[in-house]
């Protein structure tokens, strides 16, 4: 099995709704996003998968949130914007763009800081 992984980030701010501390206050982040997916075999070119593909598909779900408050974005209007909540987003668009594809998804990193992340895995 190979593990094929891409890195990005976004800057934008959010405030959590319902939350007692500081994170309540609107606030911002540099949010670094890690996506690994698995592939079983090689392509006809020794490769499992384009990091050159991966980081677009990444770059084209980022770019509708970055430098915006994520609470005005879709589908964190109706939703709180937690890393948790960010990381399956990201897992559910990134989904479909690879459907057609002999990778899956085995896990979304989201970074707020140096110090904190959240990783989900699907099951």
């Amino acid at each position: 099995m190979y593990e094929i992984a891409v890195e990005s980030h976004f800057d934008a701010a959010h405030f959590l709704r319902g939350y007692r501390g500081k994170c309540e206050a609107l606030h911002g982040h540099r949010f670094r996003v890690v996506a690994r997916i698995n592939a079983s075999e090689l392509d006809n070119t020794g490769m499992a998968y384009d990091f050159t593909e991966l980081k677009r598909h990444l770059n084209d779900i980022l770019s509708r949130f970055d430098h915006t408050c994520l609470n005005d974005v879709s589908p964190f209007d109706k939703i709180n914007p937690s890393s948790e909540n960010i990381a399956t987003t990201i897992y559910n668009e990134l989904k479909p763009k690879l459907t057609e594809t002999p990778v899956t998804i085995s896990s979304i990193e989201v970074w707020e800081s140096p110090q904190t992340w959240v990783t989900y895995r699907p099951d």
